[in-house]
């Protein structure tokens, strides 16, 4: 809870103070701050404002008082985005005090959303699902953003108020509700933050100070973080950081799209955050990680910063799953072009990068750069068969679950976990969901709901898919069609057994490893009908079969487990179509 009211206002030639609380509606004239540049505080006879005031600030500009605006540093927002803040406190009764946290090497992540993963579409309902997911064997969980939006359905992306909680999902006290009840159960808690765009809607910081900056990065105005006055944005972003992995106990981030941060100063904004994820860790003793997704293969990322890096802890990196989606699934479409062979797929888990100073047909360009295998391990590359993108970002918002068979996504499930990268869920994807996840929003202004349709559907169209078969994103029915549905039948018992037995065999024989270059990955000359075969691994060997017909592979000794059908002799794998065996190699 502040001390007094604040707030950075460089736009402002005077600053007024709304406040609603047990007294009654006033208005206060605030003052400069002689200790903070551009900084306007009320006077001290109202600091320590009460808990549940409601709140905001008019800002005088060319002459005119603005209307009411939200704190740009809001930690509640109970009318929405348009509405006036609310004063919270930091206070918890925390119960997590013998959580010890959990390694990035030993974790199973498992990416969700919240408005979508249970039938309640919040905090609460996602508690009771724990139990479940602990039985399954993840061990952490990575939250879609969590931040405001306008409306109650949203993916997340759209998030303008970077300390607050989204109402509907059950505001600050849900989230640490939620967060204390996973590491109760021995659950590491992962927040996905956006710090490279404001959503569309609800975005006021604008009127108070030069939040964004000149570009565009698809999403929305480009973060000013190099500019005049980014000092201030910068600290924006690293106060929001250290609320979440020290108040909230956040075990770690994941940082969206970090290629399109503008950040042109000698000290990288990522590396500030995983500054502060040290200082936190160095403190509390518990591990806090910082995971950065971008499309380049930039090995700056996970580079120390004594040579240049940012030092952080692990990529998000779609490249595995490019690879094994076009071998199973023959897409070749869009970015898909650049994959779609065996000996791709190979080289990609031998070298963790798909492009390193190679031409990418679907960029038409140079992409990428090595990384140092001698600094950087596999399991910080964070790698899926699917995930909110790779599905929510078809046309139909369908998932794999829904065109492939369950031998096959059975398959793509085995080289994820069992390979030594660290591997994470997709929702709802180890029992075969058959329900879509869409893109959906709630936005008020017809124009940017317009603005948003066409949007999806010009990339819809650059991606080579039928633009006509996109859902509505606005329509609630195309929010609760994405709703997972928690009643299995007797092939999704099958598959969610199969997920459940590979994520036990992965921490039965440990698949994370601190060198790449101790995983042997060999595979058949080409794609054919019988030499479609690719093996991983030295003390349990992967054995998978990308064919539709049946194949050989010249690797024996004693079946661990097979989905599919495999029979195992001293000297090779027999493996029916898109089948395969994890195998102890013949000594």
């Amino acid at each position: 809870m502040p001390e007094q009211f604040g707030v950075w206002a460089p736009n402002a030639r005077a600053a007024r103070l709304h406040l609603h609380d047990s007294e009654g509606p006033r208005t206060l004239e605030m003052q400069r701050d002689d200790a903070r540049r551009d900084w306007w505080v009320v006077p001290r006879e109202v600091a320590n404002p009460e808990v549940g005031a409601r709140y905001s600030f008019s800002l005088l500009r060319n002459g005119e008082w603005s209307q009411p605006l939200p704190d740009p540093r809001s930690r509640f927002q109970p009318e929405g985005v348009h509405g006036p803040s609310e004063v919270t406190s930091s206070t918890f009764d925390w119960t997590d005090d013998s959580w010890e946290g959990i390694a990035l090497r030993d974790q199973v992540l498992y990416e969700l959303h919240v408005g979508t993963f249970t039938p309640q579409g919040t905090f609460e309902g996602a508690v009771e699902k724990l139990d479940y997911l602990a039985e399954l064997g993840v061990n952490s969980i990575e939250l879609l953003p969590v931040q405001p939006f306008a409306g109650a359905r949203n993916w997340g992306y759209d998030g303008v108020d970077w300390f607050a909680v989204q109402e509907s999902y059950g505001g600050p006290e849900g989230l640490k509700t939620l967060i204390d009840a996973a590491h109760a159960r021995g659950i590491a808690v992962i927040l996905d933050v956006v710090y490279n765009h404001f959503g569309p809607e609800g975005n006021y910081n604008g009127n108070f100070g030069p939040y964004t900056t000149a570009g565009h990065t698809g999403w929305g105005d480009v973060i000013n973080l190099s500019g005049a006055h980014s000092d201030e944005v910068r600290a924006y972003v690293l106060d929001a950081v250290l609320q979440w992995l020290d108040e909230f106990h956040v075990d770690g981030l994941r940082l969206d799209a970090v290629q399109t941060y503008d950040d042109r100063l000698a000290f990288s904004i990522m590396e500030e955050i995983k500054n502060v994820a040290n200082e936190v860790e160095a403190s509390t003793g518990i591990p806090r990680t910082i995971i950065a997704e971008s499309e380049q293969n930039n090995p700056r990322l996970l580079e120390s910063p004594e040579r240049g890096g940012y030092g952080l802890d692990a990529h998000w990196l779609d490249d595995v799953h490019h690879g094994i989606h076009t071998l199973v699934t023959g897409e070749r479409a869009g970015y898909y072009a650049d994959y779609g062979t065996l000996e791709i797929l190979a080289d990609t888990l031998r070298n963790g990068y798909r492009f390193r100073e190679d031409y990418s047909v679907y960029r038409q360009r140079t992409h990428g750069k090595a990384l140092d295998l001698d600094r950087v391990a596999p399991w910080q590359m964070v790698t899926y068969t699917t995930d909110h993108d790779q599905t929510g970002n078809r046309a139909k918002g369908d998932r794999p679950s829904q065109y492939l068979s369950a031998r096959k996504q059975v398959l793509k499930a085995a080289v994820v976990l069992l390979s030594p990268f660290s591997p994470m869920l997709f929702m709802g994807e180890e029992f075969g969901a058959r329900t879509p996840f869409p893109f959906f929003v709630s936005h008020s202004d017809p124009q940017l709901l317009e603005m948003t349709r066409q949007g999806r559907m010009n990339e819809f169209a650059r991606m080579g898919w039928d633009s006509s078969a996109v859902p509505d994103p606005a329509a609630e029915e195309t929010f609760t069609s994405a709703k997972l549905d928690w009643n299995f039948d007797e092939e999704q018992l099958e598959i969610l057994s199969a997920y459940k037995k590979l994520i036990e065999l992965r921490k039965q024989y440990p698949m994370a490893r601190d060198d790449l270059r101790q995983l042997t990955v060999d595979h058949g000359p080409a794609q054919g009908a019988d030499d479609a075969w690719l093996t991983m691994g030295d003390q349990a060997v992967l054995v998978a079969n990308f064919g539709s017909e049946g194949t050989v592979a010249p690797v024996g000794g004693t079946l661990l487990y097979t989905f599919g059908g495999a029979e195992v002799s001293a000297d090779e794998t027999r493996l029916e179509p898109w089948a395969f065996a994890l195998v102890m190699p013949t000594q």
